[in-house]
């Protein structure tokens, strides 16, 4: 039985481990480069459709000389890690300890390992010059919101967040505009615009590479009124 004057002792040295984990992710990623963060589905298998439009995404993307960053799991994990190693480009993975051992993919060129959840939703945002987004559960839905949180309540440099795939995520962006805008106004017209759907991995990595040029330099010149990410 856990004396409750231990728990003190316990945090204290959790909040080691915390900043380890910070530690090495700003070491390991803080030269990359250019990134790019790809969610999804764990539970896709190799020749389903959103598994082959991720790992020919992510190709297209590495091409273009941006990082693929995932959560370093199976499914479009997997996908968008591999695509990216197709190209000879940096693919990364953010992995995370899990109950049920989530086991590393083979397609990673930097592997990383947290326990923390929060440490690792902190470097596919600080290191992301954008978001692609496929279909998936609570996760992906959970980075999508994240995302758009951030974005919209300036915590974070706006950047593109792509939504792959219209015919998963027409439902839900249609209850957003018909439920969160028109009945409740719970959001604004303009939050509408912070994301883009799209179904081609050649329109998606164009939106990051104009995004990048557009910026002349990544990550200086923001747009007016917008804060640098605190993050």
């Amino acid at each position: 039985m856990l004396n409750i004057s231990e728990k003190p002792v316990k945090d204290l040295w959790r909040i080691f481990r915390v900043m380890a984990e910070f530690v090495e992710g700003f070491d390991e990623l803080g030269s990359i480069g250019p990134a790019v963060s790809i969610f999804g589905s764990a539970r896709e298998e190799p020749g389903h459709r959103y598994y082959e439009l991720a790992r020919k995404t992510s190709f297209e993307v590495a091409k273009a000389g941006f990082a693929v960053i995932t959560g370093g799991g199976n499914g479009i994990m997997e996908a968008a890690n591999k695509g990216a190693a197709e190209a000879k480009g940096k693919s990364i993975g953010l992995n995370i300890e899990l109950p049920m051992e989530q086991i590393p993919n083979e397609f990673q060129n930097l592997s990383l390992h947290f326990k923390y959840f929060f440490c690792r939703k902190v470097m596919f945002l600080k290191y992301a010059h954008g978001f692609i987004v496929f279909p998936g559960g609570y996760g992906t839905m959970d980075e999508f919101f994240e995302s758009l949180v951030l974005i919209q309540t300036l915590k974070q440099a706006s950047f593109p967040v792509i939504l792959m795939c219209s015919d998963y995520w027409g439902g839900l962006i249609d209850w957003m505009k018909e439920k969160m805008l028109n009945e409740h106004n719970y959001i604004s017209p303009e939050d509408l615009d912070v994301f883009t759907v799209v179904d081609e991995p050649k329109v998606a990595t164009k939106i990051l590479t104009d995004f990048r040029k557009a910026q002349g330099r990544v990550g200086i010149d923001l747009p007016s009124g917008m804060k640098k990410p605190e993050i």
